[in-house]
């Protein structure tokens, strides 16, 4: 199945509007958890591995005690692409807010 392009920076600005939680740009978004506990936090990365898994697209997460950031970037396509966005859509689903 083919993979969705690299977007533009404009696109990527107009999509961020949408996504406040997130920062970053066209070469790939972040953003930080914040859990109640080391166990949570651990936890949450096990969640949004079973929704990345979901979507074969895989991001970078690091665990910090209760903080976990999570990077996306479409490493074959150089940059941010629509998959990006749909798993950091996915993420804020399980997180609103943090």
């Amino acid at each position: 199945m083919p993979r969705p392009p690299r977007l533009s920076p404009d696109d990527v600005a107009a999509a961020l509007r949408d996504l406040p939680l997130w920062s970053g740009g066209a070469d790939g978004i972040e953003r930080t958890l914040e859990l109640p506990s080391f166990r949570a936090a651990v936890e949450a990365i096990s969640v949004i591995a079973d929704a990345a898994e979901l979507m074969d697209h895989h991001p970078d997460m690091d665990l910090r005690w209760r903080k976990v950031r999570v990077a996306t970037v479409s490493h074959s396509e150089g940059g941010l692409t629509e998959l990006d966005l749909d798993l950091a859509r996915r993420v804020d689903a399980l997180y609103p807010a943090s």
